[in-house]
C-alpha cells in the first residue's frame, strides 16, 4: 500500500516535471545562446533541443519503470512525419558524402529533424489542468511573454546601447548592432512575424463581443503587444534591407542564393535517377550550387560567395538534397494539415492555427531553411494535434515481463548512446572555440592543442581539420623563417617536415570528407601552394588540386587565376596566359583576373595585347577609393607602351568603381635547400 501510494507520488511528479521541462525548453529555445562555441546561437540552441528532449524521454523511461505502463495516442500527422524522416534518414545515408556533419546540419540536418519530430510528440500529448484554457494551450502564454521579450530586446539593440561602453572580450559581440539572441536578423524577422500574427489572431478573438470588461483588459494588452511587436518587426526589416559595408561593398545584410539558381539545382538532381529520387544528401546543398553557377550569378554582388549551403527557398531544398521521395512526403504532411484543420476544430481552434500555419508554409516556400523556422513549423504542428488525439491506449507491462524490461533497457541504452556522442560533439565545438581565442592571444600552442582535441572529439567537421591544416603550415613557416641564413640541421628538416605532412594529411581527410566541394579542394591547393619553394613535388600536386576545384566550380575565377599563378611562378606563361584568359572570360569585369592576363601576354612578348589588356584593368578600377592600385597600373601602362611601335600606343583612361587586389599569385619567399622530400601520401592522388 504505502509502495502503491509512493509510485503514485513519483508518477505525478515526473508527470509535472516533464511538463515543466517542456514548457521552459519552448519558452527559452528562441532566446537561448552561450558564448562556449564558435558561433554562439544556432550550435547552441541545437545542443539544448538534444540534451532537453533527452531528458525528456528518460523522465518517460523512469515513468514506465515507475508505472510498468506504456501510453501511446494516434495522431493523423505521427505516420506522415515518420515517413518524411525516413525520406530525411535515407537520403543522409546514400547520398550525403559526409554523413556525420550532415547529421550535425543545423538548417536541416537528421539530428535536428529528429529531435523536432520527439519534441512534437511531446507537445502533442501534453495534459495538464492548465493547460485546457486555450487552443494554444503551451503556447499561449509563453509567445505572450517571448513577445515581450524578444520585442523589447530587439528594440534596445538596435540603438546599440553597449556601443561607448568598454565591455570584456567575451562580451563584445553585444556592440554589434545586428545582435540578436535568435541568431540571424532574418530567424528574428520571421519570429516577429510569427508573433505578428499570433498577435492579430489574438485580438480577433478578445474583440469578438462578449461585454465583459476582462475581455476588453485583455483586448488593450493584446493591442499594445501588437504595437511593440510590429515596431520591432519594422526595425529588423529596415536592418535586412539597408545597405551593409562587408564583405561586399553596398550590399544588403540578407545575403542567400538567387531563387533562380535555387531553381536550376533542384532541377539538376532529376537528371539522376537516384539523386531525383532521394537527392544529393543533407549538408550537401554547395556541392551542386558550383556546378549550376552561371556567368549572370559571376557579374552579380555575390560573385565572391563561392558557394552558400542553403537554398533560397526551404521547400527547394528539401526536394534538392532528399528528392522526389523527401518533398512528397513533406507535401503530404502539409495537405493533411490542411484537411485536420476545418474538419476537427472549431471556429475558435481554426482562428488560432490556419493564419499562423499558412504562414509557416509561405516562410518555407521563400526563405531558406534554418533551425527556427522548423522549430516553429513542428511546435506549431504539436499545438494542433492536442486538439486532434484520440483517446490514450495504455498497455500493461507488468504482465510481460521481458518487453517490459526490454523497453527500459533498450531507451536507456538509447539516452545513453545519444547522450554520450552529442556530448563529445559539442565538446569538441568548446575546443573549437578555444582554439580561436588562442589565435587571439597570439598563443600558438593552445590553438594547435584545442584543435587537435576538437578533431579527436570529432573527426567528421571539416572546418575543424581545415583549420587544423592550417595551423600546421603556420608552424611549418615559423620554423623555416627562423632558419634564414644558417645551415638548416637534420632536426629542423624532420621537424618542419612533420608539420608540413601533418597539414597535408588535414586538408586531404577535408577532402576524403567530401570530395564534391569545390572549397576543399581550394585548400588543399593552396596548402600546396605554400610549400611549393620547401618541398618536392608540391607544384605539380597544387596544379592537381586547382584542377579538380574547378571541375568542381567551374565558373569561379578564382581558382583559375589561382592555377594560372602556379605556371606563371613556374615560368610557364603559356599555360599560365590560358588559365588568365579563361578567368577573365568567366568574369570580364574583375581586374585581378584582367592584370593578371596583362602580365601573362607581356611576358609571351605580345605587347598589344598586353597593353589592351592593361588598359582594360586600368576602367576597371575606381581611382578615388582604390588610388595606389590605379597608380600602379598607370605606371605598369608606360612601361608596356615603351615595348609597343609608337603608331600602336593608345590612351584610355575611364573609370568605373568596382574593387581590385592587383597581384600575381606567387608561392612564399621562404625557401629550403635542398627542398624537403615528403611521403608519397602526400599527394592529392594518393589514399
Amino acid at each position: 500500500m504505502i509502495m502503491e501510494k509512493i509510485f503514485t507520488i513519483l508518477k505525478v511528479q515526473t508527470q509535472n516535471f516533464a511538463s515543466l521541462l517542456l514548457n521552459t525548453l519552448v519558452f527559452i529555445f528562441p532566446f537561448f545562446f552561450l558564448t562556449f562555441t564558435q558561433e554562439y546561437f544556432v550550435t547552441n540552441k541545437l545542443y539544448l533541443l538534444g540534451f532537453g528532449v533527452l531528458l525528456l524521454i528518460l523522465i518517460s523511461t523512469i515513468q514506465i519503470l515507475i508505472s510498468k505502463k506504456i501510453s501511446w495516442q494516434k495522431s493523423p500527422f505521427d505516420s506522415l512525419i515518420i515517413l518524411f524522416l525516413t525520406a530525411v534518414t535515407l537520403s543522409t545515408l546514400f547520398s550525403s558524402p559526409n554523413k556525420i556533419q550532415a547529421l550535425l546540419n543545423s538548417s536541416f540536418g537528421l539530428v535536428m529533424m529528429v529531435f523536432l519530430a520527439i519534441l512534437y510528440f511531446y507537445l502533442s500529448r501534453q495534459k495538464g489542468p492548465s493547460l485546457s484554457a486555450s487552443p494554444f494551450k503551451v503556447g499561449h502564454y509563453i509567445m505572450k511573454v517571448s513577445l515581450i521579450i524578444l520585442s523589447i530586446v530587439t528594440i534596445a539593440f538596435y540603438f546599440q546601447p553597449f556601443k561607448n561602453i568598454n565591455l570584456p572580450q567575451f562580451l563584445s559581440f553585444l556592440k554589434n548592432p545586428t545582435f540578436t539572441p535568435v541568431g540571424s536578423q532574418l530567424d528574428l524577422a520571421i519570429l516577429l512575424g510569427f508573433f505578428t500574427i499570433i498577435g492579430i489572431v489574438q485580438i480577433i478573438k478578445q474583440g469578438r463581443p462578449q461585454g465583459i470588461a476582462p475581455t476588453r483588459k485583455l483586448l488593450i494588452i493584446d493591442y499594445c503587444l501588437l504595437i511593440i511587436n510590429l515596431l520591432a518587426l519594422f526595425l529588423t526589416a529596415y536592418s535586412l534591407v539597408k545597405p551593409n559595408v562587408g564583405l561586399i561593398n553596398q550590399t544588403p545584410t540578407l545575403i542567400i542564393p538567387p531563387f533562380r539558381l535555387s531553381w536550376y539545382a533542384a532541377l539538376e538532381i532529376l537528371k539522376n535517377p537516384q539523386t531525383a529520387i532521394i537527392g544529393i544528401g543533407p549538408d550537401n546543398f554547395s556541392a551542386i550550387f558550383t556546378r549550376i553557377k552561371d556567368f549572370a550569378y559571376n557579374q552579380s554582388p555575390l560573385w565572391q560567395i563561392n558557394s552558400f549551403n542553403v537554398s533560397h527557398s526551404a521547400i527547394l531544398q528539401i526536394l534538392t538534397e532528399t528528392g522526389i521521395f523527401g518533398l512528397l512526403a513533406f507535401g503530404l504532411l502539409i495537405f493533411n494539415v490542411f484537411r485536420v484543420i476545418p474538419v476537427k476544430m472549431g471556429i475558435q481552434s481554426k482562428i488560432s492555427f490556419i493564419f499562423p500555419f499558412i504562414y509557416l508554409i509561405i516562410c518555407l516556400f521563400i526563405f531558406p531553411p534554418s533551425l527556427i523556422i522548423w522549430f516553429l513549423f513542428f511546435v506549431v504542428l504539436g499545438l494542433i494535434n492536442q486538439t486532434t488525439t484520440t483517446d490514450v491506449q495504455t498497455q500493461n507491462l507488468a504482465s510481460l515481463p521481458p518487453i517490459y524490461i526490454g523497453t527500459v533497457v533498450i531507451s536507456l541504452a538509447l539516452i545513453g548512446t545519444s547522450g554520450y556522442f552529442l556530448g563529445r560533439s559539442y565538446a569538441s565545438e568548446y575546443y573549437f572555440k578555444k582554439s580561436i581565442e588562442g589565435i587571439a592571444k597570439n598563443n600558438l600552442k593552445e590553438v594547435y592543442d584545442n584543435q587537435r582535441q576538437a578533431i579527436v572529439l570529432n573527426p567528421y567537421i571539416e572546418r575543424f581539420r581545415t583549420s587544423f591544416a592550417q595551423t600546421n603550415l603556420v608552424i611549418a613557416n615559423n620554423l623555416s623563417s627562423k632558419i634564414k641564413d644558417k645551415k638548416i640541421s637534420e632536426q629542423d628538416r624532420q621537424t618542419i617536415t612533420q608539420a608540413i605532412q601533418a597539414g597535408i594529411a588535414e586538408g586531404k581527410a577535408v577532402v576524403t570528407l567530401n570530395p564534391q566541394r569545390a572549397n576543399n579542394w581550394e585548400n588543399l591547393a593552396v596548402i600546396y601552394s605554400n610549400i611549393i619553394n620547401v618541398a618536392q613535388e608540391a607544384d605539380v600536386w597544387t596544379i592537381s588540386a586547382y584542377q579538380r576545384a574547378i571541375l568542381a566550380d567551374p565558373q569561379n575565377p578564382v581558382y583559375r587565376v589561382g592555377l594560372g599563378g602556379v605556371y606563371y611562378s613556374q615560368n610557364k606563361y603559356d599555360d599560365a596566359l590560358r588559365f588568365f584568359e579563361q578567368a577573365v572570360s568567366i568574369k570580364p569585369d574583375w581586374p585581378n583576373a584582367s592584370y593578371n592576363y596583362a602580365w601573362a601576354n607581356f611576358q609571351v612578348k605580345n605587347y598589344p595585347q598586353a597593353v589592351n589588356a592593361m588598359q582594360n584593368t586600368l576602367k576597371l578600377i575606381n581611382q578615388k577609393t582604390n588610388k595606389v592600385d590605379y597608380e600602379k597600373v598607370v605606371k605598369e601602362l608606360e612601361e608596356f607602351k615603351k615595348m609597343l611601335p609608337k603608331e600602336e600606343v593608345k590612351t584610355d583612361n575611364v573609370d568605373k568603381p568596382t574593387e581590385s587586389n592587383l597581384n600575381l599569385p606567387t608561392p612564399p619567399t621562404s625557401q629550403i635547400s635542398p627542398k624537403l622530400e615528403l611521403q608519397k601520401e602526400a599527394s592529392p592522388e594518393a589514399k
